[in-house]
């Protein structure tokens, strides 16, 4: 009979389990060890992505609704013109990306944050603001929230800015 177990993850968790059979051991060591490997994840600088990856993070972010996800030349030309690019990684699964544009001085224009939907909830978003942020820390961290994220960032600390507009199509523009 196994009395106790103790397994410890980032020094804070620690699990007794109270085990009667082998059996039962394995079963919850598995369940343990799916849990662990989850739960970690590792961040890139210097992980460089392709076109269809940045596809698929896009899409099960739902990011990719408001993305021109059809054109994979046109998504690694955007991948090619980043300055500034972190990744995020459960194992080899790419499951979330900051993608940004920056003087390093002034601006950072975030302008993609994307955090697949199965891994929202655990920092993952916070983590790749925070890490880009530290990339120009002079900087001031600029971003168009999605329509299902706007709730999302003044609960992690930023600021909403009441005037921001856009240009899509250049005939739109005329002379005042």
């Amino acid at each position: 009979m196994i009395k106790c177990l103790k397994f410890t993850h980032c020094n804070i968790l620690q699990i007794g389990i109270e085990l009667k059979t082998f059996g039962q051991f394995i079963h919850q060591f598995l369940l343990l060890f799916t849990w662990i490997m989850k739960e970690t994840i590792t961040y890139s600088q210097d992980t460089k992505i392709d076109a269809a990856q940045f596809r698929d993070i896009l899409v099960l972010s739902t990011l990719g609704e408001r993305r021109p996800i059809e054109d994979l030349d046109r998504l690694q030309h955007m991948l090619d013109h980043a300055q500034l690019m972190i990744t995020a990684w459960a194992g080899e699964k790419l499951v979330g990306i900051s993608r940004a544009l920056t003087d390093y001085s002034y601006c950072t224009y975030l302008s993609d944050l994307a955090v697949d939907q199965a891994y929202q909830g655990q920092g993952i978003g916070t983590t790749l603001i925070k890490m880009t942020k530290e990339c120009a820390p002079m900087a001031k961290l600029i971003l168009l929230s999605a329509p299902k994220a706007v709730d999302y960032y003044p609960k992690i600390g930023m600021e909403k800015h009441p005037a921001c507009y856009f240009l899509d199509d250049l005939s739109a523009l005329r002379r005042y």
